[in-house]
């Protein structure tokens, strides 16, 4: 399947449109007013010897936040006019251009610029030196795409000719400690066709990856390890691939893909089991509340999971993109678009809140260019026709291979809806494909043309492909089953283990205790009726509840315990002895996960699993009013 550019695609009002809006108009602005404060940007001005400014403490990666953020710009300015933007990104790209030495080498924790600096590549392992490169890269790239701006396309390209003169055989044999730079040389190729990009890529992935010694990335037999890294060698592995169609990587990403859905990918779509190292767990090591999940894992785990989409064309790795996106992404940024988680929980007793800025602050910035590159995300093209992969209202303009040009419009309140009209306006009637994927969860889809029943038929988890000869304003309309269900672990996940959770179309339900107030969180249970696989939840849309939700409400239990006789009850005892806990029947409220931590409630606890319940009892300590505490 082939990308289509990003300023082919507009998003409408629809679910993703307020996202990119608080992007571009507080996340980015804020976000560089940090950078500022912090001396992000004085560190090159000071490096250019354009002034007489300290060196401000940063961390090894710090240059590339100030990169991802450009790059942001650039994938905004394809999209919308952003004039704020654009003149603090015209300021900032003369400062980088001036601190680059002439030899095209830049990064500004060597002696050239940093008290504690070092020459150059020597600490490869730690010190993110070709991490930054490859960020630097992917900036100038977007914003000469964006821009026509060639400035910093110049920079990065420089940057890339003394990589290609220090690296490669019987050269540098050696890779940076943290991927990237695999991603950003095989882009830059695709950019400037100048092939010896592709190769340096390709020199570069052969070898073992220098943190942790791990094997190249074909020859790699399972996840392990730093989880982000991981995900972003696959994706250089990936694009790779895409360029050079060389089978013996492709089969390798598709064992390890198994690998991560099989038994290290959270219900929510994050990433990565533990603290230490930032790295992946045993297979079913996914514990709750200390999970890791950094937000930058599942940025890149979906650009991983895109560009295995592209590479098969199969649906389950959009579904995983999509599960991503809505819930283990979406939870890393605030509804203000200014405040960020780092790590992901999927449990908490409150006290875990997002913040503007970080010590190691990889992720603000990331999600800052993941939304403002979304619209690219929606629609391939390919020699079939066309493809849709994600659902929002908006309209697209895209060109075939054989040049024919296609308009769609797609109108839709998906995820809250699922209802899907896509109109399709060819620029003359012609015969192809349009492919409407069907998540693994949609069971009873249907599909209509012009308001007859499609004749073609999918299964969840493919694609509906509707072949004709398409007219102008030819109608499809998709009625996609939202409907509350629940879902259990592998029996493996101990944590989980005689527990369910709550989804809803692709969105990942979680219990706080702003909606569940005088109970313990932990403590819900859920009371579903045999058979019933809804829980018996229905969906409330809530206009005015964290810009605009559907909450789900249903029967539940609450565990009640006087505080006296919970300190009576020993640690451990014989099971079946003494008093048990009483449970009395609650109604019970979630909101989808990502909204979690944005009301400012300092006392909020949430909780995602939730324990099967055992037959209802009345609670002895108190009336099982509606309104009892």
């Amino acid at each position: 399947l082939r990308a289509v550019p990003l300023r082919a695609v507009r998003l409408g009002e629809g679910f993703w449109s307020p996202r990119l809006e608080a992007n571009a108009a507080a996340g980015m602005p804020r976000f560089l007013r940090d950078m500022e404060e912090h001396g992000v940007v004085d560190n090159f001005r000071r490096a250019a010897g354009r002034a007489d400014l300290p060196w401000r403490q940063a961390s090894f990666a710090s240059e590339s936040d100030l990169y991802k953020w450009l790059e942001a710009v650039g994938f905004v300015l394809q999209t919308q006019e952003a004039p704020h933007l654009r003149e603090a990104a015209e300021g900032i790209i003369e400062e980088i251009a001036a601190a680059q030495g002439p030899d095209g080498y830049l990064f500004l924790h060597t002696s050239l610029s940093s008290p504690e600096g070092y020459e150059r590549f020597s600490q490869l392992e730690r010190s993110h030196e070709l991490y930054c490169a490859g960020h630097l890269m992917q900036a100038g790239i977007a914003y000469y795409r964006a821009t026509g701006d060639e400035r910093l396309l110049r920079v990065g390209t420089r940057f890339a000719e003394y990589l290609c003169q220090e690296f490669g055989p019987g050269k540098r044999e050696v890779t940076d400690g943290h991927p990237e730079v695999e991603m950003a040389l095989i882009e830059l190729y695709r950019t400037t066709e100048e092939r010896r990009y592709l190769d340096l890529a390709g020199f570069f992935l052969s070898l073992p990856q220098s943190a942790g010694n791990l094997p190249p990335i074909a020859e790699r037999p399972a996840l392990v390890g730093h989880a982000v890294r991981s995900g972003y060698i696959c994706c250089g592995g990936a694009d790779w691939y895409l360029e050079t169609g060389e089978e013996g990587m492709r089969a390798n990403l598709c064992r390890l893909w198994e690998d991560l859905t099989r038994g290290k990918l959270y219900l929510t779509g994050g990433v990565g089991a533990r603290h230490e190292g930032e790295a992946f767990g045993e297979p079913y090591e996914l514990p709750n509340a200390r999970a890791y999940a950094e937000t930058c894992a599942a940025i890149a785990h979906a650009m991983w999971a895109w560009r295995m989409l592209l590479i098969t064309g199969e649906a389950r790795y959009a579904d995983v993109l999509e599960t991503i996106l809505y819930n283990g992404f979406l939870s890393g940024v605030s509804l203000s678009g200014d405040q960020y988680f780092y790590m992901n929980p999927l449990a908490s007793d409150g006290g875990y809140r997002r913040v503007p800025w970080f010590g190691c602050n990889c992720c603000p910035p990331n999600v800052h260019r993941m939304i403002a590159s979304l619209p690219g995300y929606f629609f391939t093209v390919s020699e079939k026709g066309v493809q849709v992969h994600l659902y929002d209202t908006c309209e697209a303009l895209l060109t075939l291979p054989d040049g024919t040009a296609v308009r769609l419009e797609v109108r839709t309140r998906y995820p809250w809806e699922g209802k899907v009209e896509v109109v399709v306006t060819p620029e003359a009637a012609s015969e192809f494909t349009v492919s409407l994927r069907l998540p693994a969860w949609a069971e009873g889809a249907v599909a209509e043309v012009n308001g007859e029943r499609a004749e073609a038929e999918a299964a969840p988890g493919t694609y509906l492909a509707l072949r004709r000869t398409w007219q102008a304003g030819d109608r499809i309309t998709l009625s996609l089953p939202l409907q509350p269900r629940l879902v259990e672990s592998h029996p493996r996940v101990a944590e989980n283990r005689c527990a369910i959770a709550l989804q809803r179309g692709p969105i990942v339900y979680c219990f706080e205790s702003n909606d569940n107030p005088l109970v313990s969180v932990p403590d819900l249970a859920l009371a579903p009726s045999e058979g019933d696989t809804t829980g018996g939840f229905v969906a409330e849309w809530q206009p005015d509840l964290l810009a605009g939700v559907a909450l789900l409400r249903g029967p539940g239990r609450a565990m009640c315990m006087p505080c006296a006789a919970e300190r009576e009850v020993p640690l451990y005892r014989t099971w079946g002895c003494g008093s048990q806990q009483a449970r009395y029947e609650k109604e019970v409220t979630a909101i989808p996960y990502y909204a979690w931590a944005n009301r400012g409630d300092s006392a909020m606890r949430v909780w995602l699993p939730l324990a099967h319940a055992g037959e209802g009892v009345t609670c002895p300590h108190h009336p099982p009013a509606e309104t009892s505490p």
